[in-house]
């Protein structure tokens, strides 16, 4: 018997109501930076497999936070969800938004301690 498909489909906000504060917020967590960065150099991703050390449920949440700031992409592919980052569709909107992001970050350093 084939698995039953989730019963809520997966919430992808449309391109023009990705919103710029919405971004920086799920941006600001360093996982879901860490995820970002993660599919800016791959295409797509299944879900257990990015360099995160969180619980399920964690990434679940980060996952989401994404997804509905419409930094993601995600579907289901039998057992499986895929996730890819919406590049096209945030530079659409916000042209090079997320490739100055992405450079800062991997220029970022630790702040000094005190």
């Amino acid at each position: 018997m084939p698995r039953p498909s989730r019963s809520t489909p997966l919430f992808h906000p449309e391109p023009e109501q990705i919103d710029l504060l919405e971004i920086l917020h799920a941006l600001s967590d360093p996982t879901r930076m860490t995820i970002v960065q993660t599919l800016a150099a791959s295409p797509e991703r299944a879900c257990g497999t990015f360099p995160v050390h969180v619980a399920p449920s964690t990434l679940s949440h980060h996952f989401r936070v994404l997804r509905e700031a419409g930094l993601i992409r995600q579907r289901e592919e039998g057992t499986r969800r895929w996730t890819s980052l919406r590049a096209d569709d945030l530079d659409a909107r916000y042209p090079g938004l997320l490739e100055r992001i992405l450079d800062a970050s991997h220029t970022a350093s630790p702040s000094p301690t005190s």
